[in-house]
């Protein structure tokens, strides 16, 4: 799963959906789903500035490299992720 975080108060919802219905799936995590179908659109964490969406989620996906890779001892032996330069360096 790509994410791709976003500061929380700089997220604009433009789709013709709307905003995601909004589930608590953990006591300090809610999820947001398509109202239509239903899809895992962005999660965010309580008290979290950053929201995480699902790059593939969005319309536009140029200029996103990746930061972060998590889980990389589970990642399969033949993956290779180059990241990129944090942004804060």
């Amino acid at each position: 799963m790509l994410w791709v975080g976003f500061p929380l108060d700089s997220l604009i919802w433009t789709g013709p959906g709307g905003e995601p219905r909004w589930y608590a799936t953990y006591p300090t995590l809610r999820r947001g789903f398509c109202p239509d179908c239903g899809t895992h659109l962005v999660s965010v964490a309580d008290g979290s500035a950053v929201v995480m969406v699902t790059g593939f989620s969005l319309t536009d996906q140029s200029g996103i490299e990746p930061l972060g890779h998590s889980h990389r001892e589970n990642a399969a032996p033949w993956m290779h992720i180059n990241l990129a330069p944090s942004p804060t360096s």
